[in-house]
């Protein structure tokens, strides 16, 4: 079942790049008594990820944390060492949390998975964008293509905050 409006976030463990190597984060961690704003790609490096989702949060960072944000983090079905590069080759600095959801495990307990087998890509997050408030869903927005950054987009979110 798709999270909905009003829900918690599923338990889960994420990975995320620090200095140190690869670092553990549990959902409590990254939301609990923060204004987090989340949002998801197919998958890193991908062209829509990377050139069209990923820098409306990175232009829009001070705007977003203006309204109280505590946290803006991407989220993606890929092992952190590609999250780790992705970061870097995005240049984004410490204005957004990388997390790695390598096994899908909170994305499918989301209910936000999408089989993108026939892309030849498995199974991914679909796409889109929310805010959490204290670990509950406070806004959520889907995409209903993966090729699109509409709904999701930095520039929608910032509206609904």
């Amino acid at each position: 079942m798709t999270l909905s409006i009003g829900d918690k976030l599923p338990a889960a463990t994420f990975r995320t790049p620090s200095e140190d190597g690869p670092k553990t984060l549990t959902t409590d961690e990254v939301f609990s008594g923060k204004t987090v704003v989340l949002f998801a790609v197919p998958g890193a490096f991908t062209p829509t990820c990377t050139m069209n989702h990923l820098p409306g949060f990175l232009e829009l960072n001070d705007e977003i944390r203006a309204k109280g944000v505590d946290t803006i983090a991407v989220v993606a079905v890929n092992d952190v060492f590609v999250m780790k590069a992705w970061a870097k080759a995005t240049e984004a600095g410490d204005r957004i949390l990388f997390l790695a959801d390598g096994s899908a495990e909170f994305t499918r307990a989301a209910g936000l998975d999408a089989d993108l087998s026939v892309g030849g890509l498995g199974v991914r997050s679909k796409r889109y964008s929310m805010i959490v408030r204290d670990g509950m869903v406070a806004a959520l927005n889907i995409e209903t293509s993966p090729g699109q950054a509409e709904v999701s987009a930095a520039s929608a979110l910032l509206q609904q905050l």
